[in-house]
């Protein structure tokens, strides 16, 4: 495989939102059609990462499945020649190049990670397992050679990580062990994005919509029934200024009611913009996107229900085996400049 690859994954610890749709889906569908012929993608279930956070381990392997078919309803066309689907836990590389890795990386390294210290503050006890994953998110990079890595601005930090052990390891093997990443940067810039996309919560637009919240009403899941979504949109917090405006420090309710309008009717969001610059009117823009946001679910879960299960069991046996071979490989080679084989 000699494609430059793209690589990206969602973990499936709990219900996806709209926000994932539109931050994640979307933008990887669109890379899909975008570069087809051109670039490999790798589109993976992340299940090991699941554990870092408490998890429903009864439900987790149909959460696994529900995500891949998510993308799937989204648009992602799985029979696309250079496009593989894989569980990460089912290809053992990934666990095995971890440790390794885990032997050149620095605690501090990892006790300065923003993510860590957030959710360790919040918590009387930690596991190593939230410590330690962006060493695994690096092996799930590293393994196949991905130079573009689209993720979230919250994810930055863990990229740089992965980039810092990739050349770390290349220079004291004296080899070229590992693809390094593009920087973050750059990565923006090829997907065409100045900055990572935030849909904000519905009852605290300070924050970004988390699948993880337990405020139900901050966020609409892609399962929720479609009048219950148009509900929550018609009761969305907002603010007390009283004049539409696109503006993110101001007016972040209001703004990202304008971001979520524009891609979900598909119009560019300039033109969205204009159309509602300056009305003083918050519940006509809540009932535009409220009718928006009901159309999409009740057409997405049609889609969703469409999908074929025997199908996507027997592509997912024939990518899992074609990405083992490679991250096998790439193994091996750095088991053999460790010393560990001949």
């Amino acid at each position: 495989m000699t494609k430059p690859v793209i690589l990206t994954g969602i973990r499936a610890n709990e219900e996806l939102t709209i926000g994932n749709y539109l931050g994640a889906m979307v933008p990887m569908v669109q890379l899909q059609r975008q570069f087809a012929g051109g670039y490999q993608l790798n589109m993976f279930v992340p299940d090991l990462h699941s554990f870092t956070t408490p998890v429903n381990h009864d439900e987790l392997r149909d959460n696994i499945i529900r995500n891949l078919k998510y993308f799937m309803a989204a648009g992602l066309d799985i029979h696309q020649p250079d496009t593989y689907i894989y569980r990460q836990s089912y290809i053992p590389a990934h666990s095995e190049l971890t440790w390794i890795l885990d032997c050149f990386t620095y605690v501090g390294e990892m006790q300065r990670m923003n993510e860590f210290k957030d959710k360790s503050a919040k918590e009387a006890s930690v596991s190593m397992g939230l410590m330690n994953y962006p060493v695994l998110m690096a092996a799930d990079i590293l393994l196949y050679g991905a130079r573009h890595v689209p993720v979230g601005k919250d994810q930055f930090q863990h990229l740089e990580i992965t980039r810092d052990i990739a050349m770390r390891m290349n220079n004291k093997f004296g080899q070229a062990l590992f693809v390094v990443p593009d920087s973050t940067e750059d990565q923006m810039k090829f997907i065409r994005r100045d900055t990572g996309l935030k849909i904000r919560s519905l009852t605290n637009p300070l924050k970004k919509m988390s699948k993880s919240s337990d405020d139900d009403d901050s966020k609409i899941n892609l399962g929720d029934d479609p009048a219950l979504a148009r509900k929550k949109i018609m009761s969305a917090v907002t603010d007390s200024i009283g004049t539409i405006h696109f503006d993110w420090d101001n007016q972040p309710g209001i703004t990202s009611l304008l971001q979520i309008l524009a891609i979900l009717t598909d119009t560019p969001q300039a033109q969205v913009t204009a159309e509602w610059q300056g009305r003083t009117r918050y519940g006509e823009l809540k009932a535009a996107v409220a009718d928006a946001v009901e159309q999409f679910l009740a057409d997405y879960q049609a889609k969703l229900a469409a999908i074929n299960d025997d199908d996507l069991y027997a592509r997912l046996e024939q990518c899992e085996a074609a990405m083992r071979d490679v991250a096998n490989a790439t193994l091996l080679r750095v088991q053999q400049a460790v010393g560990l084989r001949r």
